[in-house]
């Protein structure tokens, strides 16, 4: 099963267990996804405000839902309440980018540990297959206006199934809130976007290679390095476009 298929099925899996819950509870898990899918379409900025109502309108839920949202966003430093401005999406500085991507490197480096020995040989040749297609289309003369949204899905589901895996349900949230803060990073470095396919893939690959021969070093110094990697990549692109306020 390639990535994209396992991140399909994780959300088949939350959708089908959400329907035993009760209205309200299930209410409050629609709008907290549709608040994460706004961030991971691009459609919420970095910084910017928000009322309750537009809320509503963007994450088509009733204002029960949204009031009840606010808090669980607040406890994680996604939003925060401005007195007389509104709610305001969480802004990217560098002590932000730093807290983030510390967060990823501590929980995946356990989650790389676990996968190394739990991932068969079938999983990881899917892996493989699913990297190698979108490398190949993102290394085109004309890449594919649909490449950037299929090759976050392979991204970020080889991360995502790896810390699952675990099966740890506290440290899969605390990945999943801290994600949401990578890719509102990830966002204001946009005009950097498309070159970052190809390395990244690169990278995923050299990972699965040392995994497909069991070697799980190599294979942990290959995901820290590509962490470290990207996280350069995207301060490249923010002090490239002029993004980049305050320092570590």
């Amino acid at each position: 099963m390639n990535t994209i298929a396992i991140a399909r099925s994780e959300l088949s899996k939350r959708q089908a267990h959400s329907g035993l819950e009760s209205e309200p509870v299930n209410q409050r898990g629609r709008a907290y996804e549709g608040f994460r899918q706004q961030i991971i379409d691009a459609r919420i900025r970095p910084g910017q405000f928000v009322s309750q109502r537009e809320l509503m309108e963007l994450l088509e839920m009733p204002l029960a839902a949204v009031r009840e949202l606010v808090p669980r966003l607040e406890a994680a430093g996604l939003i925060k309440t401005v007195p007389k401005r509104g709610l305001q999406i969480a802004s990217v500085d560098m002590k932000l980018i730093r807290n983030a991507w510390q967060v990823r490197a501590m929980v995946e480096r356990e989650a790389v540990v676990h996968f190394a020995r739990v991932a068969n040989a079938e999983t990881i040749a899917g892996l493989i297959e699913a990297h190698e297609a979108i490398l190949e289309r993102a290394l085109r003369p004309h890449p594919d206006a649909q490449l950037e949204k299929d090759a976050q899905a392979v991204d970020w589901g080889l991360h995502d199934s790896m810390v699952d895996s675990i099966g740890n349900e506290i440290l899969s949230e605390i990945y999943r809130v801290n994600s949401l803060h990578v890719r509102l990073i990830r966002y204001d470095a946009d005009s950097m976007r498309p070159i970052q396919v190809v390395p990244a893939m690169r990278e995923h690959l050299e990972f699965l290679h040392a995994l497909a021969a069991k070697d799980g070093e190599r294979a942990l110094d290959h995901m820290m390095a590509h962490i470290e990697a990207s996280k350069h990549r995207v301060l490249a692109g923010m002090l490239r476009v002029g993004q980049l306020p305050g320092s570590v």
